[in-house]
Parts: structure tokens; C-alpha cells; sequence
């Protein structure tokens, strides 16, 4: 009975980014070296049984940087995640509850906005306001991900708006923040769930794509963006570690993220059809 429930589940998804988390939270219990310190004795070490994942150019412990750095790029995901989710569900609210002419100037201005390739449009923001911090970057990578997320929530809200206690609500002077709080998001939290989930993924690849082109968090903030920032030099030296072992923690997470995202997809679709 209990096979039949998790059918169809992403338990090992699940499982796995669990760990990757648990891992990245007790980071200092689990590792044997300093991530910051630089071991002049063994740069460029291959993986060997004092250095689990080797070290790179600078001689820092990769095995180190993996759950350090993967604070970062985790927290990086789920800020930029966050702030996707208020801009996103605030902007889609107002669109959907408004007239049609503002309804219309709004959802041009996204669809605007969304026909800009992200990658250019976050490389004109880091040009402007450099990332200097987790913050900083989770903001820039959250500016340009919201617009799917605000066309799916106006949509949602203008089958709800004329809604008996929506119009209720309104009538007897309920402010907008309190009938989005109240009445409009409860109804289509779930349908959003797994943009949500699947932006934590796409702030994670932003910032390990902009940490590669050399724009991301600098060196001395650990990130797995920041370890596959040293991609070409390792091409050059051969030092495979170097890239494989940032990248196959950064691909596995965003395998398990996209999972989890598309199953939630899959439910919302389900109990849809259903009724």
C-alpha cells in the first residue's frame, strides 16, 4: 500500500538532494580541510585519500569547496527563488484583478521583457550593478526569471476574480493585499508550486553560467559557479577534477530540482483534469 502511494513519486530525487543539503548544512563536521586555505604543497593534486576530490590551481580542497560552496549556490537558488515568487505572484495579482487596458499594458511590458534572452539581459544587469555578494546576485538572476511566473498567476487570477467572495470582499472594503493574501493566492498556490521550485534550479544555473563567463561571485566566495570558473585553466592543465566534480554536484541537483518540479507539474495537471 505504502508502493502504491509513492508511485510515481520522485523519492530518489528527493533522497539525494536531501542529502546534498544535510551535507552542505554540517559542512564543517564532515570535511578535513580548510576551503579558504590555499595548500602551496599540493597544487593541482588529483583525488587521493588525503584530498578525497583533489585540489585545484590555487591549492584549495575541492572536497571542501563541494559543501561550502554548495551553501552558497543552494542559498543563491532559493533567494532568488524567493524574490521570483513575490515579484512574480505580486505583479501577476495586480494584472489579473485590474482593468483590461492596465491588464493589457502590464502583460505587454512582460512579454516585452520575456522576449529578451536572459543571459544578455542578466549580463547588462552584472555590468551595471556588479555582484559582490550572495544577495546581490541572487537579486540579479531573480530580475529577469519572474515573467513566467506572473503571466501563470494573472492568468489564474482572471478565472477567480469575478468570484462571489472575491467581489464580496472587495466590496465591503477589503484592501488589495488582503484579498490577494486572503482569497486569490490560496487558490493558486499549487498551480504555481512547480515554477517555483523549478526557478530555485534556474537561479543555481544563472549564477554558475555567469560565474563560468567570469561575472559572477568573486573568487573568495565559495560557489560551485565559482569552481567552474577555473574550467578553462583546468582544460589547459588537464586537471579533469577540476571540472568534472563541480559539475556533476551542479548537474545532479538540478536533475533532482527538475524532477521534483515536473512531478509537482504533474499533480496540479492530474487533479485539473479531474475536475
Amino acid at each position: 500500500m505504502v508502493v502504491q502511494r509513492d508511485k510515481g513519486k520522485p523519492i530518489v530525487s528527493i533522497i539525494i538532494l536531501g542529502i546534498i543539503i544535510i551535507c552542505c548544512i554540517f559542512a564543517p563536521f564532515i570535511t578535513n580541510h580548510d576551503p579558504s586555505q590555499y595548500y602551496l604543497d599540493a597544487l593541482n593534486r588529483a583525488p587521493d585519500t588525503e584530498y578525497l576530490f583533489g585540489t585545484d590551481s590555487l591549492g584549495r580542497d575541492l572536497f571542501s569547496i563541494m559543501f561550502f560552496g554548495g551553501r552558497t549556490s543552494i542559498m543563491i537558488g532559493v533567494l532568488g527563488a524567493a524574490i521570483i515568487t513575490v515579484i512574480g505572484v505580486i505583479y501577476g495579482c495586480i494584472s489579473g484583478i485590474s482593468g483590461d487596458k492596465v491588464d493589457s499594458v502590464m502583460m505587454r511590458f512582460v512579454e516585452l521583457c520575456g522576449s529578451i534572452p536572459s543571459i544578455l539581459m542578466t549580463l547588462i544587469l552584472t555590468a551595471i550593478f556588479p555582484a559582490k555578494d550572495v544577495f546581490s546576485m541572487s537579486v540579479i538572476v531573480a530580475i529577469t526569471g519572474w515573467f513566467a511566473l506572473a503571466r501563470i498567476v494573472r492568468s489564474e487570477v482572471r478565472q477567480i476574480r469575478n468570484s462571489e467572495y472575491v467581489l464580496y470582499a472587495r466590496s465591503i472594503g477589503g484592501s488589495f493585499l488582503y484579498v490577494m493574501r486572503r482569497h486569490l493566492i490560496p487558490n493558486f498556490l499549487s498551480a504555481i508550486m512547480f515554477v517555483v521550485v523549478s526557478s530555485i534550479g534556474a537561479c543555481i544555473t544563472a549564477e554558475s553560467t555567469l560565474s563560468f563567463l567570469g561575472l559572477g561571485l568573486p573568487l573568495d566566495i565559495l560557489s560551485w559557479g565559482s569552481m567552474l570558473s577555473l574550467a578553462n585553466k583546468a582544460l589547459i592543465m588537464n586537471t579533469w577534477w577540476v571540472i568534472l566534480i563541480p559539475g556533476l554536484f551542479l548537474v545532479i541537483t538540478l536533475i533532482c530540482i527538475t524532477n521534483i518540479g515536473n512531478h509537482l507539474r504533474k499533480e496540479v495537471n492530474r487533479k485539473s483534469s479531474n475536475l
